[in-house]
């Protein structure tokens, strides 16, 4: 009697994991089940063939199949390494976002001389007051820092739901350009905003219970790190007036992305070193996000062949760096067999 009202379901569950379907599909087609029949041979006949799905049961399926697919401790190797991948990722992003939220206070300090002891900064990199879309700017940028440091600490549902407040500013200026043909100075196209902004809050997903804790401290550290490391060396380029030298920011990331693939090398190849392979593949997926990135921004340079050439180097650059570690990346993923699923996730 429930024959295409149960075929419908399995095509949502569908969605997830076959290991997880494998061990659950039966229980959770039954319950699905339970709530629509009556036990009325006639009713249910009618409602097996009118009714379907409720969407609220689909979005809770497909949550759930994201969570299965970037697993946490109990889940498949493949789907733990994705998992692992997925959350270092978000990280390194959110702590670009960090790095470039300290350069910008570094910035307003130095043009408003709010610390006496530090020398202001060249007369052409005075930020001047600006209007509503500065101060709003200026607020997100500090949100970016508090989100990263809210997600290393562990406290997922507070990072989500400031990552989510914080990448509508940025959103609505866009519209804002979209539908005026002016674009808010402070903040950035399209591009950045899908791969920096709205990409990294939906990859939020992999943050989950069953997700392991990153190791708080090491992450906490690289934001002055970071900052020391990029910033300081083209503040002095800026300074003494060899600002020409400095890549645009699309280029930055991927020599960032390359420098950090060939730092990782000698452990991805080394036969020795253990459990280097989710950090294989989470280059892999930030090289994917800068290189998307450098390639959305080349036709900004279409006047120019010289920084064609230059933006088309870093990207083939980054992309021989990504090689050395690749094979490490796949290896991450080779299938081992399923240990039993975590049954928490079912309510998740």
């Amino acid at each position: 009697m429930s024959g295409e009202l149960e075929r419908r379901y399995r095509r949502v569950l569908r969605l997830l994991p076959r290991y997880y379907r494998a061990q659950w599909e039966q229980d959770m087609i039954g319950a699905f089940l339970d709530g629509w029949l009556t036990g009325d041979p006639e009713t249910d006949e009618y409602i097996s063939r009118v009714a379907w799905p409720g969407w609220a049961e689909v979005t809770s399926v497909a949550g759930l199949a994201a969570r299965l697919y970037l697993g946490g401790t109990g889940a498949p190797r493949r789907y733990f390494a994705w998992g692992q991948a997925v959350r270092r990722a978000v990280l390194a992003v959110l702590l670009v976002h960090a790095v470039l939220a300290a350069d910008i206070l570094v910035f307003l300090e130095r043009g408003r001389r709010l610390v006496g002891w530090l020398p202001p900064p060249p007369a052409s990199l005075v930020i001047a007051p600006g209007g509503g879309w500065d101060m709003e700017y200026y607020l997100v940028s500090i949100a970016w820092i508090a989100i990263f440091v809210t997600l290393a600490l562990g406290y997922y549902r507070t990072a989500r739901v400031l990552a989510a407040l914080a990448i509508v500013p940025g959103l609505a200026a866009l519209i804002q350009a979209q539908l005026t043909g002016i674009m808010p100075g402070p903040f950035a196209a399209w591009p950045f905003w899908v791969l920096f902004d709205l990409a990294p809050v939906l990859a939020m997903t992999a943050f989950h219970r069953n997700a392991p804790p990153a190791a708080p401290l090491p992450w906490l550290l690289a934001l002055p790190a970071g900052y020391l490391l990029v910033y300081g060396p083209l503040l002095a380029l800026q300074a003494t007036g060899n600002s020409a030298w400095l890549p645009d920011f699309p280029g930055l990331c991927c020599i960032l992305v390359s420098l950090a693939c060939l730092v990782h090398t000698p452990r991805a190849w080394s036969r020795q070193a253990g459990g280097t392979g989710p950090w294989s593949l989470t280059l892999v997926l930030l090289a994917a996000v800068a290189g998307a990135y450098r390639i959305l921004t080349l036709p900004g340079y279409l006047h120019d062949p010289h920084l064609i050439t230059v933006s088309l180097t870093e990207l083939l650059i980054m992309v021989g760096a990504v090689v050395l570690v690749a094979p490490d990346a796949a290896r991450a993923q080779a299938a081992a067999p399923a240990p039993p699923p975590y049954p928490r996730a079912m309510t998740a």
